[in-house]
Parts: C-alpha cells; structure tokens; sequence
C-alpha cells in the first residue's frame, strides 16, 4: 500500500480568480459583504471586503468557508439540519450552520472552499456559488495516506516497546487534522491530547516542536503565544519530496527527550533510502536531514555503515576492533581524544569494548568541514562538545 500521494489544492492564481468572479457578481447586485477563501483544512488564503459590508461579517465569512472546507459540502447542509430540528449539529467541532459556504472541487476533491457573509443567507450563497464556478487553477503536492501515518506510529512504537515505555504517538496530516492514534494499554491517558498537539504544532509550523519549547525557556516566553502551538518537544514534521505533508507527536515516553529522539524515528521510517540495480544507495535530502533531528544510521551492510551522527554531549571511550570509522564534520566543533589506555573497559559486543575514560591519548580540535580517520584498534573519546555536533561517519569493517 502506498504511503504518500499526491492531492490537489487550490493555489494563489486559482484564489485569485475565484476572488474575482465573487466579488464581481457581489459588487453587480450592490452587496455588502465579506469573501473568504480557505484551504481544505478551512486556514483562511483570501480575505476581501467589499464598500460597506458590516465588520462582524469578516469572521463569519471565514466560519462559513471553513464549514464547507471540512465538511465537504455546502454550509446550507448544516443550517438545514438545524432548522430541521437536529440542534446536536450546532455541538459540531469547528462547525458553523449558516448558508453560504460552498466547497471549490475538482476531479472529486475539495481543493478549498468559499463563504460569503453580510446579505441575506441565499444572496451569500449566491455570491459564493458565483465565485466556485468560475474556472480556476490548483497546484498538486504530496499528501500523507492512512498507511504511511500508521507505518510511522508503529516505527516509534517498536522502538518504544523494546525499551520498556509505552508512549502515545499521534500522526497528523499537513494541516494538522489526526490521521492515526496509536495508545497502547500502559500510556496515561494525558498523553493522548498532548501527542496530538505535538504532533500539529510540528505540522502546521514546519518543524520540531522543539524549537518552541527552546525559545519559550531560552527567554522568549511569547513564544507560548502561538496560534495552536504547543511548545513541547515530541513532534516533528513529516517530510517527502520537499514538503510538509504531516507531522508526528510522541508523549509519555520516560523524558522529554526520548519523546523527542521517537517522533524523530517514527518521521525518518517514511524516509527511505533507493538502491540501484548495482548496489549503490542514494539518500534522499528528506532522509538524511529527519535522520540528523535525532542522529542514527542511513544504511547498515554487511561490511560497511553508514551513520548520521549527532551528538550534544561528551560521550564513552569507543574502542571497534575491526571496524574504522571516517568522521566528516558538517556542523558544530568537538575536542576528540585518540590512543591512550582505557579505564575500566567492558565489553559491549564482539570485538567492541566501552569505558568511562582514558589515560594519555591525542587530542585533537575538528570543526565543520574537517575529517577525521580513526583506524580499528584504536580507542577514542568526544570530551568536548558543541550543542549540536553533526557529522557523517562511514564504519568500514576491516
């Protein structure tokens, strides 16, 4: 099943002309209104008033439009239902009852949508139905499908059950609307809303909720201000093709940062490396920039890795008996020690041993754009290090 497809939008020209062709009709029977035009999540893209159209009618035009968007039909439908005693319909999220939002469609989808308001309730629509029928363009961009929201929530839960913690992990869509909700048996039930927001905050910003959560503690508490923000690390944004086409939120982990290092795993799961009929690999721009929000290997073969590292802290003495690592840093400096005798060293793996320290050894200072080759054999230690530190490390076994 595919994980992307493609989905059409309205795009500035076609608003543009949808635009037109209402207000022209609207100003031609003299009325007083406000034209709005949103997007199929119902986010406002064209705001137009025309002379004397009352203030109040600004919001209520966007109400309108959005209605249609997210309703996928006329505004008139939800006015009916109401009128017709269904008064549950008013308890709608995001819902407004009144006429005069028409959804804009094209092959099938809704691409946007139109409302007017100021007049009577069929002059409204009359006006929006003017401007939906007018011939306009639409742009077609990668979208998020049910399975790939569900492939990248089960890529964080994988990961999240083999370390013993039960996170909720929510996928949205471009527009910040839930997609998939994955809430195993021992998550706490906060989660689940907090997830979500992540999740949005992610999508609709273009990037890690994590910046929000920097800037709110790093002295810019405005940033708590945001429209529909929520300035917690856990959610990042999904990436294909060079466009936002959702986001992933992950809380209820055992820190903030694990919350973080998942919503990262699960977005990098619909990353995927393509391999020619020769075996050469190439890596997507996507893969390789999700992969370095949280640091991990690209490409794991029989006799070679490859990983994007990142790291903020000092770390262990490594030391690979057979394996020699080739750092290039792109970003960030660090203070590496190389040789020397281990403290205390323990094994980890065959052939791979880890220690607290080292006596003795060569330091040495890389910064971006340097490369760094360490043989196998040869013990070695980040002791200094910038927040982030970003390098590729090719591991040939030897």
């Amino acid at each position: 099943m595919q994980i992307f497809r493609t989905r059409k939008l309205i795009d500035d020209a076609g608003a543009d002309a949808v635009m037109a062709a209402a207000e022209a009709f609207a100003l031609e029977q003299g009325s007083r209104v406000v034209i709005a035009i949103v997007d199929p999540s119902g986010e406002l893209i064209q705001l137009r008033r025309t002379p004397g159209a009352q203030i109040a009618s600004s919001r209520v035009a966007v109400d309108k439009a959005r209605t249609a968007a997210i309703f996928v039909r006329p505004s008139r439908v939800m006015e009916q239902q109401v009128t017709d005693g269904r008064l549950g319909a008013l308890a709608l999220h995001g819902v407004s009852a009144l006429t005069g939002g028409i959804p804009l469609v094209v092959d099938g989808q809704v691409v946007g949508a139109i409302g007017t308001s100021g007049e009577t309730p069929d002059e409204d629509e009359a006006i929006s139905i003017a401007g939906s029928e007018a011939r306009f363009s639409t742009v077609e961009l990668p979208a998020l499908t049910f399975e790939g929201a569900r492939r990248a929530a089960e890529a964080a839960n994988a990961v999240a059950a083999e370390r013993g913690v039960a996170p909720v992990i929510a996928v949205v869509d471009a527009g910040g609307d839930l997609v998939y909700l994955l809430r195993p048996d021992a998550a706490q039930v906060a989660s689940t809303n907090v997830s979500v927001d992540k999740a949005r905050t992610a999508a609709i910003y273009r990037r890690p909720s994590k910046d929000f959560e920097d800037q709110a503690s790093g002295g810019r508490p405005s940033a708590l201000h945001l429209a529909r923000a929520v300035p917690l690390q856990g959610g990042m944004p999904i990436v294909h093709d060079g466009e936002v086409v959702g986001g992933i939120g992950v809380s209820g982990a055992s820190s903030a940062d694990e919350d973080q290092e998942l919503s990262g795993i699960g977005a990098g799961a619909l990353a995927v490396p393509l391999q020619g009929t020769n075996g050469a690999w190439i890596f997507p721009r996507d893969l390789v920039e999700q992969t370095f929000q949280t640091g991990g290997l690209l490409l794991d073969a029989p006799t070679y890795k490859i990983d994007a590292g990142r790291r903020n802290g000092p770390g262990e003495v490594e030391y690979h008996e057979r394996v020699t690592d080739v750092m290039h840093v792109l970003e960030g400096s660090a203070t590496v020690i190389t040789g020397g005798e281990m403290v205390d060293p323990h094994e980890v793996g065959p052939g791979e041993l880890r220690a607290s320290g080292v006596d003795g050894g060569t330091r040495h200072e890389v910064a971006e754009g340097d490369v760094l080759a360490i043989p196998g054999g040869v013990p070695h230690q980040f002791v200094e290090v910038s927040d982030p530190f970003l390098y590729f490390v090719v591991k040939v076994e030897v």
